[in-house]
Parts: C-alpha cells; structure tokens; sequence
C-alpha cells in the first residue's frame, strides 16, 4: 500500500471483505442445526477479527509495538506491511505480498475455496438421495467441507496473523474435529457396514499421497 494512502481505518473494505467471506461460507455450508450456527459463527467470529485488523485497527502491532520497536528499529511498525507479521519479525527482505508466506496463503485460501465449490453439490446429491457422499472431493477426505475452511483460515494466518485469530485458529479446528466425529456417527447409525468399509479406505481431512478408490460392490449406494 502507498504513502499516500491510510494505512488502516478503512472500514469500508473490512465490511467488504467480512461480507464476501461470510456470504461465501455460507453459501456453501447451510447450517442448520444449532450445533452447525456454533460453528458457522465461530469462523464468522475469525473473519472479522482477520479484517477489522487488516483494514480497520491494528490491535496486534499496538500490543507488541514495545518490543518489536527494540527488535526493529527504524521500521514504520503502523504501516500495511508490517501487518504482515512474518514478514516483519524474520525480517525478510522486498514486498511482503510476494514472499513465500504470502503465495503459500494464496495456494492454502484459494484451495480451500475450491475445495469447498466443488464439495458442496457431490454432498447435497447425496443428501437429497439419501446416500453416503463418496464421489468427488469425498473420494479422497471424508470431511472435505471442513478441510477446506481449515485450509482457508490457515492461508489466512500466513497471510496476516493476529493475537486473536492465532488464538481461535486452534478452537476452531478442535470445533470442526468435533462436528465431524459427530456426523461421522450419525452416518455409522445410518449407512452401517458400508460407512465403516468407506471410513477404512478414506482418512478424515487429509488425503493420502497415494490414493487408492472406495470401491463399491455393484448394487450397492454409494
């Protein structure tokens, strides 16, 4: 970001941002029960924390500003791009919108936008036919809904990690571990044998280097 620019209180791209990665979550997500609004408000909650600091009020830089002053001396420690806290603190030389953090976060967000795009119409086939999702992305993770938000939030913190998103970044994860242990025996009570044979051929979020595919015995929903 330029000089001749602020640096934050742009409020309007904080609600911007918020809006688009809300509307977005929940576009593909359509919580339902209250267990599932837990969740969805808890990444809501992340979201605005992320950009009322990047955008908005830079909390963080405030709070550390004492001793990253000692630690970098000189530096505009209230600019945009010492924000970009990893940057800042291994002192990494040029733009930090091109470093390796910040592309890692762009394959980590993008990906997980992806992911959830492509998650979203495999797992509400199913459910209209009241089967087992295990095409597409389910082919590879039996939960990649939720591997996708991880991945995005994830990205996120490469990107532009703060005191509060790096606290809730571990809740949230304990939280959608949890939601998906709880669908995961939903599922065992519905579809019985054959969800126990796809949970053996299929780990949970992160898939294996080597894929071999659910096999399903002809006749069988899938």
């Amino acid at each position: 970001m330029h000089d001749e620019f602020p640096a934050y209180g742009l409020w309007i791209a904080v609600f911007f941002n918020v809006f688009v990665f809300v509307v977005f979550a929940f576009s593909f997500t359509r919580p339902r029960t209250s267990r599932d609004w837990r969740s969805f408000g808890a990444y809501t909650a992340f979201i605005v924390a992320l950009f009322t600091e990047m955008y908005g009020f830079l909390l963080t830089l405030y709070v550390l500003s004492g001793w990253l002053s000692k630690w970098l001396p000189g530096t505009d420690l209230f600019s945009h791009d010492a924000g970009h806290l990893w940057h800042t603190l291994l002192k990494l030389p040029g733009d930090p919108h091109s470093d390796p953090f910040h592309i890692a976060s762009y394959v980590l967000i993008g990906g997980g936008m992806m992911l959830l795009i492509a998650s979203w119409p495999v797992l509400h086939e199913a459910q209209r036919e009241h089967r087992l999702a295990q095409t597409g992305p389910y082919s590879f993770v039996r939960h990649p809904q939720y591997a996708a938000f991880i991945a995005m939030m994830l990205g996120f913190l490469l990107q532009w990690p703060t005191i509060l998103t790096l606290a809730m970044f571990p809740v949230l994860v304990v939280m959608y571990v949890r939601l998906a242990r709880h669908e995961e025996r939903e599922a065992r009570e519905q579809f019985g044998e054959a969800y126990e044979r796809y949970a053996a051929e299929t780990p949970a979020f992160i898939p294996r280097v080597f894929h071999r595919a659910v096999k399903q015995p002809s006749g069988e929903a899938s």
